[in-house]
């Protein structure tokens, strides 16, 4: 309940007239600004906010941010935690029912989604379509949109039997699809999925790695967990912007993956990679430097729009990146990395900018020691980020108080003009 001192005094200078906005949940509701006019005819006051850098969209209870302290939790619970002692499929859950399963339940979603990993053979067709250099998020992009009209109970948007069933079809799917995809630039045979195996270890499997190492799953598992949801990001706003049409959640998460594919939002690790070889070795890392401050290079997976100190999920990477070292041999760009990022926290240059390495900085060294190629990264972004945006739709199209997606604008064109014929231009 608000109390006389919840709110926010506003004098409008233009006419001397004062109003009193009420502040929840440290915010005010942007409507709410409206009642702030110069006359009858105004429209109204409103909020002039480029990529919506100080915007909330929506009330979400989902994923908790805290970009000064570092902090990101999944329904309450520290990444940390999860990350050390969870598995993506009870993240999966917590994230889309907002509490940790019991053992029981656990066992129920792990059937059905293993119910529901093998993918209609129009679907196959569609990724079966693709020459074999197309990029695999356009074949994922594709093969997800490509869902909708193989199940039609999709676009019952208002039933939560429903509802379920797409999200446990879509965190199932994507795994499959975007194995397949990794198969058909390969141009080798699909391998079907076998439910026995865990989700991290059958995607292993399906990409063709027979009985991979517990360690190299365990790894996998974190990355998926580490990229499961991260608050109203680009992909997750595109998820709740075009599906507060109501329109079926696949046509939702392929906009997601639409909007991931851009390289700046998804496709940053690979940079990371790209940054290591041109620097080559240890001994190039101070011209590097030099090179950045001078702005003649870019300093690729330091930094978040939201973390201003660390990124938690860079340090569980970075441990993540030991333990799978630890099986297929050091990679010699970790040694760049590690000496690049040991260079950059204690330069003063970094430091004064809050220039931290975020999650992307060691998750492309993973995948890549994993042998998965870096046209890749970006899928196996899709597939761990699917939780993430499900149960953001999931949320959004039983919330009350949504509706559809309507940004407005200041026009800032020509003033009413009148036309006239060709000839006389």
């Amino acid at each position: 309940m608000t109390t006389s001192t919840d709110t926010l005094t506003v004098t409008d200078n233009r006419t001397g007239t004062t109003y009193e906005i009420p502040i929840a949940d440290g915010t005010i509701r942007a409507t709410d600004l409206r009642q702030i006019k110069v006359d009858d005819a105004d429209f109204g006051l409103m909020t002039y906010d480029p990529a919506f850098m100080n915007t909330a969209s929506c009330r979400s209870a989902i994923t908790f941010l805290d970009g000064d302290a570092g902090v990101l939790q999944y329904r309450g619970y520290p990444i940390e935690q999860l990350a050390g002692q969870s598995n993506f499929l009870e993240v999966a859950y917590l994230l889309l029912e907002g509490e940790l399963p019991t053992q029981t339940q656990l066992t129920q979603w792990e059937s059905d989604i293993a119910a529901e990993l093998t993918v209609d053979p129009r679907v196959r067709g569609v990724v079966e379509g693709f020459s074999k250099d197309a990029h695999p998020m356009t074949i994922l992009l594709a093969a997800i949109a490509a869902l909708a009209p193989v199940y039609p109970d999709a676009n019952d948007i208002t039933d939560p039997e429903a509802q379920r069933r797409q999200v446990v079809r879509l965190n199932a799917k994507v795994a499959t699809l975007g194995a397949y995809a990794y198969r058909h630039n390969a141009g080798q045979p699909y391998i079907d999925p076998k439910p026995g195996l865990s989700y991290a270890e059958n995607f292993l499997t399906m990409i063709g790695q027979e009985s991979p190492d517990p360690r190299l799953v365990k790894a996998l598992d974190v990355l998926l967990i580490l990229h499961a949801d991260h608050e109203q990001n680009c992909s997750t706003s595109a998820v709740r912007s075009v599906g507060s049409s109501q329109v079926d959640p696949y046509s939702a998460a392929a906009a997601g993956v639409a909007a991931l594919y851009g390289p700046l939002h998804g496709g940053a690790n690979e940079a990371v990679l790209k940054m290591l070889r041109r620097i080559e070795k240890a001994e190039n890392i101070p011209a590097f430097i030099e090179g950045v401050k001078g702005g003649k290079e870019r300093l690729m997976g330091f930094g978040h729009r939201v973390y201003k100190n660390f990124d938690p999920r860079a340090t569980i990477i970075k441990k993540a990146c030991d333990d799978v070292f630890a099986v297929t041999g050091v990679n010699p760009l970790l040694e760049i990395a590690v000496q690049l990022e040991k260079v950059a926290l204690e330069d003063e240059y970094f430091v004064k900018r809050k220039l931290y390495p975020n999650v992307d900085f060691y998750s492309g060294l993973i995948y890549e020691a994993l042998n998965i190629p870096v046209e890749m990264f970006t899928v196996m972004f899709a597939i761990g980020r699917m939780p993430g945006w499900t149960s953001q739709w999931y949320e959004m199209i039983n919330d009350k108080e949504q509706k559809i997606s309507r940004p407005r604008q200041v026009y800032v064109g020509p003033a009413k003009r009148d036309y006239a014929a060709v000839g006389a231009r």
